[in-house]
């Protein structure tokens, strides 16, 4: 597992670097986040481990003050293999000049590759905030807390909570 995390640290150095010595000056319409971190299941037994993930803000579709609503997709990919595909609406509020607060709600489907990861349902709903602090560049970090829940539509909802560090780019 330890090797696992240093391979996707690695990368994600490596994709920071990249990204910060470019001359990006692009329009935060889109955008596209590359999350790190680690997931606890609630149930008893469940193995959890590292999550990799990707996410993609559309262009807003409401701005007023300091928010903006848009459309939202993430691809969440945990170590055991069990992964998550949702879609929905998410919110950020810029807080001055480089911070900025970013939440979503994204209905849609979990399988587990392990069976005591078994959240209830394949329909689970992904719920997400976060805090970030934009560079002068574009590019931004962001440190994230989430959770996976059918909202007890399943059989059971045992749930899994994930913390991430999240390197934000602009399309």
């Amino acid at each position: 597992m330890q090797r696992l995390i240093m391979k996707y640290a690695a990368a994600l150095s490596t994709l920071a670097a990249l990204t910060f010595g470019a001359d990006l000056v692009a329009a935060q319409d889109r955008e596209l986040s590359i999350g790190l971190g680690y997931s606890e299941f609630s149930r008893s037994g469940a193995e959890n481990g590292a999550l990799v993930s990707l996410d993609y803000r559309h262009t807003p579709f409401f701005e007023k003050g300091i928010f903006a609503a848009r459309f939202g997709a993430a691809v969440d990919v945990q170590e055991t293999g069990d992964a998550f595909l949702g879609a929905g609406i998410a919110g950020k509020w810029d807080l001055g000049k480089s911070w900025f607060i970013d939440a979503s709600i994204l209905p849609g489907a979990f399988v587990e590759n392990v069976d005591l990861n078994d959240l209830g349902s394949t329909f689970e709903i992904r719920s997400q905030i976060a805090v970030g602090h934009r560079f002068a560049n574009g590019t931004a970090l962001s440190l994230s807390l989430s959770h996976k829940s059918n909202a007890s539509t399943g059989d059971i909802n045992p749930g899994v909570n994930s913390l991430q560090l999240r390197w934000h780019f602009p399309l």
